[in-house]
């Protein structure tokens, strides 16, 4: 508040010292204050200047508080000015009464209690200044109505002009309500969409739970029959077959596994490609390759027209293999047996085109604008029920995505067959060839040596059932339940290799792998992580903590055999970047 904004406040007391009280109570205010010793001197002020609030002492001589009441509100400037006593005696209600007649607003009692008497008094402020502030306003109207009576002539002299103007601005006002009712509706439209795309999503969820535990179970049937047949003391056949079954059965789990690891992957935006130059007949191949088996299975005949040229695309191939494999084996999956499917490849202007026909059992028209959706999948009522969770189409059509492609569905619906069009972006240098990358020593036609190894897990089944298989090719091995004992057992036998399960009891993986690599000894051990957990992050935490490899579970015994075989005699440190992550 300005200086020119403060506004004045009368004390009114014949004692100095409770003055002096009073100013050094309400000077916090910032506010205007003036003394006087008197009812007498209190009225003389009073004429001379306006006052916000006049705090008045019940008990002087002469005047007592109550005739000066009387007489400051029996001016016509003062009868609103609001008044507040200050006694230090007993006050009856007989009192009170006197004083409120009087023009009294409120009363404090000696000894003041500062905060009360600031508080009051601030009150009384702030309502004289919003007074003020209304006659002010009330001032300004005054003259806003004489200047809108004026404009008000003019008006009448251009109403005319302005009634047309205005005529055309409620037109105008009114097309705009008009396209604004029409953009409403579409809304509510678009919500009802998004609201049953909701419900729908919804019972995918679902369903996907169903089906995830139906496809979970699938694999776990074989496996266990051929337990028990193993333990039914079979032929070296029978022992043979069971053991196929097995290992066909828990490679199907994990491909399950993967699938759902790559469905968190998208749903994060953490899925990441590794791009080179490919030719597009190698991802054919591979592709096919990796679908034959279902292909013999189900009797189909695969018909591919490749274009002799070389097409080369930028991307991963890894993953441009594994989102082809998946449209093939949807096209088999979903075609009856015996059935024919069709691949084509050729150039389409800047772009390789990549179409998969089939004459299978089609997609329905109120389907296909979703087949690409997480979970989505053809009615599993009808007789084709083939495995899987809804989530390869997904899938394929990120991994398009994210190479700059893009992939489209066409189908006559019900029985009329299915056609997948991809199309990926050339490699605008003609030039450029897929490098030739050399095998990772070791990994065809090792020697087998024997290594010296610590093996740490605090899964039983899982540490025994591994150093039991290892031991069987020759190595030496050591087992340690947790992570205090492997930490133990590396310093008395000082290991080769050291694969650590990450998540162990007392200590976990990451924290052995930091104190082995503190010892003199432990830098020349070769430290693998083997753990479930799989993303980026995580391999970047087990290269942080000091491990050489990162393995994923269930341990791929081949990439381990290859791994062991990178190592020199001495058991050097293994390179990391020889042995690409999975």
């Amino acid at each position: 508040m300005g200086v020119n904004d403060r506004v004045n406040i009368l004390l009114v007391d014949d004692q100095p010292a409770r003055l002096l009280t009073y100013q050094s109570i309400l000077s916090d205010l910032g506010q205007n204050l003036v003394f006087a010793h008197s009812g007498t001197e209190a009225l003389d002020k009073l004429m001379r200047d306006e006052f916000a609030v006049v705090l008045l002492d019940v008990s002087m001589p002469e005047m007592d508080g109550f005739e000066a009441a009387g007489l400051i509100h029996a001016h016509p400037r003062f009868e609103k000015t609001p008044i507040i006593f200050v006694t230090g005696i007993h006050v009856s209600e007989l009192d009170r009464l006197r004083g409120y007649k009087a023009g009294a607003v409120d009363y404090v009692a000696i000894p003041v209690v500062p905060e009360i008497l600031r508080s009051k008094v601030a009150v009384l402020v702030e309502l004289y200044c919003k007074r003020r502030e209304l006659r002010e306003l009330n001032r300004v109207l005054a003259n806003a109505n004489k200047q809108l009576s004026e404009a008000n002539l003019t008006l009448q002299a251009e109403k005319t002009r302005e009634l047309e103007a205005l005529n055309a601005t409620l037109q105008r006002a009114n097309t705009e309500l008009e396209c604004a009712n029409r953009s409403l509706h579409n809304e509510v439209a678009e919500r009802a969409r998004a609201e049953q795309a909701l419900h729908e999503a919804d019972r995918n969820k679902d369903e996907f739970l169903a089906m995830l535990a139906h496809e979970l179970r699938n694999p776990l049937a074989p496996i266990l029959n051929a337990l028990q047949l193993m333990r039914m003391h079979p032929s070296e056949s029978q022992s043979q077959w069971a053991q196929e079954v097995i290992q066909r059965q828990l490679a199907s789990l994990t491909r399950l596994v993967d699938d759902l690891l790559d469905v968190s992957r998208i749903t994060r935006g953490k899925i990441t490609l590794t791009r080179e130059p490919v030719e597009v007949a190698t991802l054919i191949n591979r592709a096919v390759e990796t679908i034959q088996p279902l292909m013999q299975e189900r009797d189909h005949a695969l018909i591919l027209q490749v274009a002799p040229e070389s097409l080369l695309v930028s991307g991963d191939s890894t993953r441009l293999t594994q989102a082809l494999g998946n449209v093939l084996g949807n096209a088999a999956k979903y075609t009856d047996r015996g059935g024919r499917i069709e691949l084509f490849c050729a150039r389409h202007g800047t772009d390789v085109e990549i179409r998969v026909r089939d004459n299978g059992i089609g997609i329905p028209a109120e389907l296909l604008p979703r087949i690409f959706d997480l979970f989505t999948q053809v009615d599993r009522t009808s007789n084709y029920s083939p495995s899987g969770l809804g989530i390869g189409l997904a899938l394929v059509r990120r991994i398009v995505e994210m190479h700059g492609g893009r992939i489209m569905a066409h189908s006559a619906g019900a029985g009329g067959g299915s056609e997948f069009v991809i199309h990926l972006p050339l490699l605008s240098d003609a030039g450029a060839r897929p490098e030739d990358h050399a095998e990772v020593p070791g990994s065809r036609g090792a020697p087998a040596v024997s290594r010296r190894i610590l093996l740490a897990d605090d899964n039983a089944d899982a540490l025994e059932s591994l150093a039991t298989v290892l031991r069987l090719r020759g190595h030496e091995v050591y087992s340690a339940p947790n992570g205090a004992i492997a930490l133990e057992t590396a310093a008395r036998h000082m290991p080769e290799v050291a694969l650590l399960d990450i998540g162990m009891p007392l200590l976990d993986g990451y924290e052995v792998a930091r104190r082995i690599r503190a010892q003199e000894w432990g830098k020349s051990v070769t430290l693998v992580a083997l753990t479930g957990w799989g993303q980026d992050s995580d391999r970047r935490r087990s290269q942080e903590a000091g491990f050489d490899t990162h393995l994923v579970k269930p341990l791929d015994l081949d990439r381990l055999t290859a791994l062991l075989a990178q190592l020199p005699a001495q058991g050097s440190r293994l390179v990391t970047a020889q042995m690409p992550y999975r």
